[in-house]
């Protein structure tokens, strides 16, 4: 190769190289998994502050001591850039495959095409990336989870059948830019407006925080004194406008009706106690699932872009019965 040709072969690998890791052109193909008996698999857990997230993380370990595995773990506080770290030091520490909860869809691209440019696969759980910078079966192997659309739709459906004359609604907001949040309001809004009758009169995050979500609450329903429906994006935050909807002299339940995702012990008793008026659960114990997606790619099976995790839905109906099947 001649000097100008080898400098020209440089600039262009290098410009490759610098695409690739951006995520709009996949140019090397998606990291294979050797078969092993045990694995050492690492688990990038976006935050540890609710009882869903504990039972995820509960769920992943539980699953890696009986299957005889080491889970190397992290906590990523909440924090999108300490999450990318934490990624960054299991591809140091040589894992064989990546379990990462992205905190958010954009900022966690660095980390899957690091990962995959290490020769690691990873496995996204219960939120995903942006689709246009990151694709299943190209940059990582598969997203498992729930369909977020369907649940923020369930919510809304039951609402259209039972609000009982109650039309404005306050809308508390999971994290910014993560996928449930984003799919959660999408699926809410559609269906509402196009059953017509109801008027989302406030929505804004709580960032999936019981205390952020009661403050949030707080203000909005001093806002819209004539908000007579809260949806939550997560349980958390329905708990906390609860306590936002009784510190106005109201009534949760009779007065305002509380909606809510995910399904907690704590949430569904709620709505045995009439204080919240209906649950789609978003199932967290993802342990059995990713373990066994891993093995069947390590075998060089087909896995589908997407695995789906089946969700129950809690009201009034069900929600004694089904109390001690709740995480």
């Amino acid at each position: 190769m001649n000097r100008i040709s080898r400098r020209a072969f440089m600039l262009a690998a290098t410009a490759a190289g610098a695409i690739a890791v951006a995520g709009t052109v996949a140019f090397a193909e998606l990291p294979k998994l050797a078969q092993k008996e045990t694995y050492k698999v690492g688990f990038a857990q976006t935050e540890s502050n609710n009882p869903w997230r504990i039972a995820q993380t509960n769920s992943m370990k539980a699953e890696a001591e009986k299957l005889g595995h080491q889970l190397v773990y992290t906590d990523a506080a909440g924090s999108a850039a300490k999450q990318v770290a934490d990624v960054n030091s299991m591809i140091a520490q040589g894992v064989d495959l990546i379990f990462l909860a992205p905190r958010e869809e954009k900022p966690l691209i660095p980390a899957v095409m690091a990962a995959k440019k290490a020769g690691i696969p990873v496995i996204l759980l219960d939120r995903s990336v942006d689709p246009s910078l990151a694709k299943a079966g190209e940059d990582y192997v598969t997203f498992i989870g729930s369909d977020f659309i369907e649940e923020g739709k369930r919510v809304a459906e039951w609402l259209v059948k039972n609000a009982n004359g109650k039309s404005k609604i306050i809308e508390l907001e999971g994290t910014t830019g993560s996928s449930p949040a984003n799919d959660r309001k999408k699926g809410f809004d559609e269906a509402i407006k196009a059953a017509g009758g109801f008027e989302i009169v406030a929505s804004q995050t709580g960032d999936f925080a019981r205390d952020k979500g009661r403050q949030v609450a707080e203000a909005l329903l001093q806002a819209h004194p004539d908000a007579d429906i809260v949806y939550a994006h997560n349980d958390e935050m329905a708990i906390g406008a609860i306590a936002a909807i009784e510190a106005a002299g109201k009534v949760p339940g009779k007065d305002v009706l509380v909606l809510s995702i995910d399904g907690g012990k704590e949430a569904v008793q709620a709505v045995i106690d009439g204080k919240i008026a209906a649950v789609v659960e978003c199932n967290p114990r993802f342990g059995p699932k990713a373990f066994e997606t891993m093995l069947r790619y390590a075998k060089g099976e087909k896995i589908d872009p997407w695995v789906i995790n089946e969700d129950k839905f809690y009201d009034s109906s069900n929600a004694a019965a089904e109390l001690a099947n709740a995480y």
